[in-house]
């Protein structure tokens, strides 16, 4: 896991600071992706309200974010209150990094004669690809812990997880509200806030084994002792 936080982090640092320069190669591939799949949605006016209608209600980042906050719930029932304050607080951190990062950057969406589909406020990252892989990565990092091997259906639980992140990214760019390289870094940041969140769980757990243990009867006849020796 923290080769995948430094991996994930690097790589969405590059492709901000590619993004922010206006990188020539970066920009053509945006472009030639994004006007080939606009071309098709006007054409196939069926599948791109199938597209819009999982973007905006099945995989839209309310949809999501309510998929967490029902997580914390029935986390903070279960007394499992550590856990739960993690989810939340890396569900609202990472909002603030996307709103924080699309306020820096600043970059404009794509802008067509004939649009399929609109959205508002700055397109890098794209907040539909970073909140479902924040949403799902913390999802089956809860679920893994409690349930996996247990549960016969992970394997289907993982594979819609999977399903959910690509397929909101197809969809974003698919209506022409964002550039494929908008949809990556939103990937690429929301991995690196799950990676990040189970990184800095396991060392709190840790510290607060640590912790207990040396507050263990053990640690206070060591304490008895010395305080007899310096007497």
């Amino acid at each position: 896991m923290r080769s995948s936080a430094v991996v994930s982090g690097v790589l969405s640092v590059l492709l901000l600071v590619l993004v922010a320069v206006g990188w020539s190669p970066l920009l053509s591939f945006d472009r030639s992706v994004a006007d080939a799949l606009h071309r098709d949605a006007v054409a196939r006016p069926g599948f791109t309200d199938l597209n819009r209608a999982l973007s905006d209600w099945v995989w839209d980042p309310w949809t999501m974010r309510a998929l967490a906050a029902v997580a914390v719930v029935l986390l903070w029932w279960r007394r499992e209150r550590r856990m739960a304050l993690w989810v939340a607080a890396t569900s609202l951190v990472a909002v603030g990094l996307q709103q924080g990062l699309k306020a820096l950057v600043g970059r404009d969406r794509p802008e067509w004669p004939d649009p399929v589909d609109s959205a508002r406020f700055a397109a890098f990252p794209s907040g539909h690809a970073m909140t479902a892989t924040v949403t799902c990565g913390l999802l089956l990092w809860v679920l893994a812990l409690h349930w996996r091997e247990e549960w016969r259906g992970w394997g289907v639980l993982a594979g819609a997880a999977v399903v959910s992140v690509l397929g909101v990214g197809w969809t974003r760019v698919y209506l022409g509200v964002h550039w494929p390289s908008d949809v990556l870094g939103g990937w690429l940041l929301g991995w690196f806030c799950v990676a990040v969140a189970v990184l800095t769980y396991r060392w709190s757990e840790r510290r607060g084994a640590e912790s207990r243990l040396s507050r263990g009867p053990g640690a206070s006849r060591a304490s008895g002792r010395r305080m007899g020796e310096t007497r």
